[in-house]
């Protein structure tokens, strides 16, 4: 493959990368502004959520344009798709990250559920500590590092039952606390989707090394999974 291919390549996978940064710091920052009530900071990232879909649809563009001018062998087709189908999963969570600052505008309350707070807090932690590995695993192309990126989530889930545990008996102590509660629920439902497409970015590192689609979600491959593990282990 020429070296202008390989030049090309390296600038899409940059820009992978800065997309994922971004994305990390969306998360970050959307977090930020839900548990501390920033409304000026939430305004301020939906405002930006542009920028990654920008990102997203620039990438898709010129590895399309790659795709069809330079005719890939094999594993550097597998290389482009991966780049094109993690950077779609890039853009969903950046969406989810803007969701979440959405949800900060819909609260005309200063109160909060201190409990729940640190429970989000701790889940979007844990969030960004998995998507900085996988972007990680990417750059050394590191499926088993890829793999143990994926079996994380199951903790992600198990953060997400707890949290909303937490939420549904706030719902049931304070019934003037119902609206704010299901803004609660949304939040920690979207960081919940979020570990979802973490996971998908460690199964396309996976593909790209191997050329094999394997499911790698540990909740959907044992779905009782969950369960064992608030049995064995309840916080």
């Amino acid at each position: 493959m020429s070296q202008t291919f390989n030049d090309k390549l390296k600038v899409l996978q940059k820009t992978y990368m800065k997309m994922g940064i971004n994305v990390s710091d969306q998360i970050y920052q959307s977090i930020k502004a839900f548990t501390e009530n920033d409304q000026k900071l939430a305004t301020e990232i939906v405002n930006r959520d542009s920028k990654v879909n920008d990102e997203e649809v620039d990438l898709e563009k010129e590895a399309l344009n790659l795709i069809a001018l330079r005719q890939p062998v094999a594993s550097n087709f597998r290389s482009i798709i991966t780049l094109l189908k993690a950077s779609s999963d890039l853009e969903r969570i950046g969406d989810h990250a803007s969701s979440i600052a959405r949800e900060t505008l819909r609260i005309n309350t200063e109160s909060r559920i201190p409990e729940v707070n640190e429970a989000i807090n701790q889940m979007a932690l844990k969030i960004r500590g998995m998507l900085e590995s996988s972007l990680d695993a990417y750059v050394h192309s590191d499926q088993e590092a890829a793999k143990l990126v994926a079996q994380e989530d199951i903790l992600i889930d198990k953060k997400f039952v707890l949290a909303k545990n937490l939420i549904v008996a706030e719902m049931e102590k304070n019934s003037d606390k119902i609206e704010l509660a299901t803004i609660y629920l949304m939040v920690v439902r979207y960081l919940e989707r979020i570990g979802d497409h973490i996971v998908n970015l460690s199964e396309w590192i996976v593909y790209n090394a191997t050329g094999k689609i394997v499911e790698l979600n540990p909740g959907k491959i044992e779905p009782e999974l969950i369960a064992k593990e608030l049995k064995n282990n309840p916080k």
